[in-house]
């Protein structure tokens, strides 16, 4: 998974083909719950690019997109939003995959 450098490579990342964006933060035991599933789901869905951004150092981004709990998930393709999976809650990889499946 690509880790976001800077503000202006999300701007320009968003405006690709397909990207979602993984929201979370070191500190966070949600986060660390989902870790391990991570490489199975982006191995499934090769098709979109996953970036992981963290909350601490991006947190324009966050409040800029609504992003008030993580881990949470925002997907774009070509500059649209497709769709995202935000809230504070713990998340399983089944919840994941159902909310990237509904992208399409």
């Amino acid at each position: 998974m690509k880790t976001l450098q800077s503000e202006q490579e999300f701007e320009q990342l968003k405006n690709e083909e397909k990207v979602i964006f993984l929201f979370s933060a070191d500190w966070c035991p949600d986060c660390r719950v989902i870790e391990p599933v991570l490489p199975e789901i982006e191995n499934k869905y090769s098709e979109y690019q996953f970036v992981y951004v963290d909350r601490d150092e991006f947190i324009d981004i966050c409040i800029n997109n609504d992003i008030f709990g993580i881990p949470s998930f925002l997907a774009y393709e070509n500059g649209n939003e497709l769709g995202r999976f935000v809230s504070k809650d713990r998340k399983t990889q089944e919840e994941i995959e159902n909310f990237i499946e509904g992208l399409a």
